[in-house]
């Protein structure tokens, strides 16, 4: 696997990249205490800056953690493409009606009352770091090239990883 360390705008693109093609994530909130809590979140939204958008009860555990401690982890995983990244960085909790607006849609009936809903929140998640692994092609050939290298005893370039500096 080569390592591919990306700055500034080629950093913000393979991120926004992976978390689109990915969609779900853990959020890691309260990083400080053991064991880390953690919950499912499905992406809204990854604006133009690189904020990445979370519709959230605003009585939740995690909005709760977030307002003690702004530091969150995010995990995102697609192991049937072999596509990986976690992000750190710092989390606000959004009330502004026009991006409530923006970021709710019909699915989000299971969990609120409509974009009205007293307990509806944002939560906006400002990366500061992230780390990835990605297949150069889909997880078939990489698993073919791990056989090829396991009987040959040769190194397979199977795809990259690196720091993201965002």
């Amino acid at each position: 696997m080569s390592t591919k360390n990306l700055t500034s705008q080629d950093a913000l693109d393979k991120m926004m990249k992976l978390v689109n093609d990915i969609d779900f994530c853990m959020m890691l909130t309260d990083l400080k205490t053991t064991p880390i809590s953690a919950i499912p979140m499905s992406t809204k939204k990854v604006d133009e800056n690189g904020d990445i958008w979370f519709l959230s009860g605003m009585n939740s555990d995690h909005n709760t953690n977030i307002v003690k401690d702004s530091k969150v982890q995010l995990l995102y995983s697609k192991p049937s493409d072999m596509e990986f990244i976690s992000i750190f960085g710092h989390a606000s909790i959004v009330t502004d009606k026009s991006i409530l607006k923006d970021l709710y849609g019909k699915t989000d009936d299971a969990w609120f009352d409509g974009v009205d809903d007293p307990n509806l929140t944002a939560i906006k998640f400002d990366p500061n770091e992230a780390y990835y692994w990605d297949t150069k092609q889909n997880k078939y050939i990489s698993l073919f090239k791990m056989g090829v290298a396991a009987l040959t005893g040769d190194k397979a370039d199977v795809g990259e990883k690196g720091k993201l500096n965002v």
